[in-house]
């Protein structure tokens, strides 16, 4: 056979290119590495849902905890010392809600409709809970205060700066016309 002969198949040039080196070397890698390929990538993925979970887990024990402030403040206000089974009991029937509600608003909380939503939803919250307050009676204000303090709060921890502060002028201006008082 001529060597110039181009019906042969052995390449003219001996040495490889620098892109078929680059495959030879991560194929090589790949083969070396005892944990199998691509582990290393996956390692240092961060899982968004375990960032999500954990950044509502650090909302909602503090929340949990509020609410539990708010049970046990708000029985102390009316003279009842509140026992370990009425303030469990409370508690296990509202802490998954306080938690499912945290979980959700804090994904979608750069929404615009979540932060009108929460806007409206703390306005009617905040002047419900003041006007409870001053004029609602002794099981109602047990029942519906610490809840709703609770869920006021969150939603203004949750508004950007501009509404949230808007919505503490306007419960304001409802109590001064509703002639209420805060403290």
């Amino acid at each position: 056979m001529d060597e110039t002969d181009p019906s042969t198949s052995a390449p003219r040039d001996p040495t490889l290119t620098k892109e078929e080196k680059w495959r030879l070397m991560q194929e090589s890698e790949d083969f070396r590495n005892s944990d199998g390929p691509g582990v290393d990538e996956i390692e240092e993925q961060d899982s968004p849902l375990a960032e999500e979970i954990f950044a509502a887990i650090t909302m909602i024990v503090p929340f949990s905890f509020l609410l539990l402030m708010m049970e046990i403040l708000i029985r102390y206000q009316y003279g009842k010392h509140p026992g370990l089974n009425v303030l469990v009991e409370r508690m296990v029937s509202n802490v998954p809600i306080l938690a499912l509600l945290i979980f959700y608003t804090m994904r979608y909380k750069e929404h615009r409709r979540l932060q009108i939503g929460l806007f409206l939803v703390s306005i009617g919250i905040g002047c419900r809970m003041i006007y409870l307050l001053n004029r609602g009676s002794l099981y109602v204000n047990i029942r519906q205060v610490p809840p709703l303090g609770t869920l006021w709060i969150y939603a203004i921890v949750q508004l950007e700066l501009g509404p949230a502060v808007l919505n503490l002028a306007i419960v304001v201006a409802y109590v001064w016309w509703k002639d209420l008082k805060i403290l």
